[in-house]
């Protein structure tokens, strides 16, 4: 299987896919890590103490041993006070004051598969005891009774290696965690260029590419999500490396909350990768015998570039994060009110739009924001979920069973983590809300964050979804968190553990999403944060697909989309085709353009279809219709990025079938140049002992076929394309077809 260990039961390879870790119990008792890379054959022998040898200012740990410092010692879960000065992965405060600790080799275990880890925190799963195996170390501080299990797990068939600890107070006294991260990884060089996925709100996750400097390069959130502004992912790449070429050790966090995610690089060049909750303002206090477990890291290397690393991650997430049902089932088709209507509709109003969207082949009718209490714009009636009468006057199950006639699901947008200040909910529990004492709250969208560490609170979101839900009337689920936290304090904790609000807020959000997702398997949730403001793992185990962004522009989806790509399989992003002149940046792209963007992830439209034109109905139809074509192609099929609108004029993807006897290619210019040259798009991903027919998608909603290729002529020559205009779109389908039918490359 995938993890051997030597006759001493000190050194330990996990082999994952086409990838090694190496980890030894030194003579000393420490753990230290030895290699992280491609295959290496499971053998003795692997001495790297070399890398140990002693250096000045770096003190002594062990009495009489000169030659050894843990200053310079590549420790898996690297301790804190001892002479290591980098980045510890844990701190633990005792009652003496000292946070002072020393974790030793204890003992080991293997275990078939991947084990649940009882903690309410989302995680990968594994099919059968085929797909991983587990290993776990046990470290401990003998001062403390500090008990620090690692687990490993190795997927057989990706190279992929899942990290997490759980520490254990075995001790007598209370210990006060400070800091307790997922994972860290030592690296024996720094020659390095670091990948993350930054932005704001409207532009999320662009790609961020720099050489790696001495010191702490870190990004991390603060804000109670993982945010608009930084993902939980962080890639260490070799200089030269590109999509296709070079080494790759990414790090993905399965956590919606405050994050850290760092590397650090010494006065030796030696680097440290790290990553977990935030530190910052963190505390978890540990009374004796109990125990914390930090969220699960992925850990995915690539020996062939950026584009090897996301196809790995694409494949664990598609396959091994979460137990939705939804989960390899085709999305449907959305309409979305809200562009089209915003807080202005009756229910004369969405059947309109319903009837339109069904003739057109949409298959989801999704009611967004104001849809009850007194709701008519975004100042008040948050929290008061009953029906708006005068809008709704058959209430949601006769606007349901009228979208459910037409033949369409029937979807509905909810916030329930906040609470508007103007509502019934907050003057009836003003204490629901986060805040500390003796301050003012802080609002934002005109609205307060309900305190989820509290189980009242989680109950009562648990209680009147889940009343909406058992009438089996609403399909979809649109979940939305429309502002980060401020006062970040509980009035259901003590001044002592303040510190743990945050972090008991996701265990409380995740038990709200286990309990109704586990209860209502049939309805497929979304996630939303302000758009794409929290776009992680921790929720796509929950919601299997998230909005991307609230911006909906086709140009500035182009990087929203390529850097979501990185780490998320294109059927986690949700895409649809808004109104021109665009919402947010009121750039006018052509409705072809705006399809194919979309149509490049889960897909639907953001706009009033009853106002379009019977030629823009018409090419709606044909949208669609491509799109239920295609579509299993799109969402389970394998993504390659070929042009990065980042450094490019344009940017350029394909889709590839499981067995590549088909393929999608979309190629949009941003703007076009005078007497541009033609461009030349080499392909990935096909067989090069294939023929494929080559059509091309027309302004007409046709396909028209150019020729015959070979698949290696398409990757090593490629396809050509003049870009005459702003924001034009090329678009072609590639189907493998026999060898003996001839064709040339034109």
């Amino acid at each position: 299987m995938g993890i051997w260990v030597d006759a001493s039961g000190r050194q330990f390879q996990l082999d994952a896919g086409g990838s090694s870790y190496r980890i030894e119990a030194l003579a000393e008792g420490y753990l230290a890590h030895w290699y992280w890379g491609p295959r290496l054959r499971a053998r003795p022998g692997l001495d790297r103490r070399t890398l140990l040898r002693p250096r000045a200012f770096s003190p002594n740990v062990i009495a009489g041993r000169e030659d050894f410092s843990l200053d310079v010692v590549p420790q898996e879960y690297p301790t804190w006070g001892r002479g290591d000065y980098r980045l510890p992965a844990y701190q633990a405060r005792q009652i003496n004051g000292s946070a002072v600790t020393d974790l030793h080799f204890a003992r080991y275990r293997l275990v078939k598969g991947k084990p649940h880890l009882e903690t309410g925190l989302p995680q990968l799963m594994v099919g059968s005891d085929q797909d991983a195996e587990t290993l776990i170390i046990t470290l401990v501080d003998t001062v403390t009774q500090l008990e620090v299990e690692l687990f490993y797990t190795a997927f057989t068939d990706l190279s992929a290696v899942i990290r997490s600890a759980r520490l254990l107070n075995r001790g007598g006294d209370p210990i006060s965690l400070e800091r307790a991260l997922s994972v860290s990884v030592d690296f024996p060089s720094a020659d390095w260029q670091w990948v993350r996925l930054m932005g704001a709100w409207g532009r999320e996750r662009h790609l961020q590419r720099t050489p790696l400097g001495a010191g702490l390069q870190a990004i991390s959130s603060r804000r109670g999500t993982s945010s608009h502004q930084a993902n939980p992912f962080l890639a260490l790449v070799e200089p030269a490396a590109t999509e296709t070429q070079g080494s790759v050790y990414a790090m993905n966090l399965i956590y919606s909350g405050n994050f850290f995610a760092g590397a650090e690089v010494d006065q030796f060049s030696t680097t440290r990768m790290a990553m977990g909750i935030n530190p910052f303002q963190f505390q978890w206090q540990l009374l004796p015998g109990e125990s914390f477990t930090t969220p699960e890291a992925v850990l995915v290397f690539s020996d062939r570039g950026l584009g090897q690393m996301s196809a790995t991650f694409h494949r664990l997430y598609r396959g091994h994060l979460g137990q939705t049902n939804w989960k390899t089932r085709e999305r449907p088709i959305v309409l979305n009110n809200w562009e089209a209507t915003y807080f202005a509709f009756d229910e004369a109003k969405l059947l309109e739009l319903a009837r339109t969207a069904a003739d057109l082949g949409v298959e989801m009718l999704v009611l967004d924001d104001g849809w009850f209490g007194d709701r008519h714009d975004d100042r008040r009636a948050l929290g008061d979920w009953t029906v708006n009468r005068d809008k709704l006057p058959h209430g949601l199950s006769g606007l349901a069973e009228g979208v459910h006639e037409l033949g369409l699901g029937f979807g509905l947008w909810v916030e329930p983590e906040m609470v508007s200040v103007e509502s019934a909910l907050y003057r009836q529990h003003p204490d629901w809300c986060l805040a500390v004492p003796d301050r003012t709250r802080s609002e934002g969208r005109h609205q307060l964050v309900l305190d989820l560490s509290r189980d009242e609170v989680g109950d009562w979101i648990i209680d009147w979804m889940s009343e909406i839900l058992a009438t089996g009337l609403v399909d979809y689920i649109k979940w939305d968190m429309n502002r980060h936290m401020t006062e970040v304090g509980s009035a259901g904790l003590p001044a002592d553990r303040q510190g743990e609000t945050s972090h008991r807020y996701m265990l409380g959000l995740y038990r709200v999403l286990e309990t109704l997702t586990t209860k209502f398997p049939h309805v497929l949730f979304e996630g939303c944060s302000g758009g794409g403001g929290r776009f992680d793992p921790g929720m796509l185990y929950y919601m299997p697909q998230t909005w991307a962004s609230d911006d909906s522009d086709a140009i500035e989806r182009l990087k929203i989309q390529y850097g979501t790509s990185l780490v998320y399989p294109a059927a986690a992003m949700t895409a649809h085709v808004s109104a021109v002149p665009n919402h947010q940046v009121g750039r006018r792209t052509p409705m072809g353009t705006r399809g194919w963007v979309a149509m490049s992830a889960s897909f639907g439209y953001e706009l009033d279809v009853t106002r379009l034109s019977l030629a823009e109905q018409d090419q709606v139809r044909r949208q669609i219709g491509e799109y239920k074509r295609f579509r299993p192609l799109v969402q389970f099929g394998d993504l390659y990025r070929l042009l990065d609108p980042h450094g490019e004029n344009a940017a350029a993807w394909m889709f590839v079938g499981p067995d590549r006897a088909e393929a999608l290619v979309i190629w949009v210019n941003r703007l076009a140049e005078a007497a541009g040259p033609a461009h030349w798009l080499l392909l990935r991903g096909l067989d090069c002992r294939r023929d494929y027919r080559v059509a091309r998608w027309s302004d007409d909603g046709q396909w028209r076929v150019l020729n015959v290729a070979g698949g290696d002529a398409l990757m090593g020559l490629g396809l050509s394309r003049s870009y005459r205009s702003d924001f034009e779109v090329a678009v072609w389908h590639l189907e493998a077809r026999p060898a003996d039918e001839g064709g040339s490359l034109q």
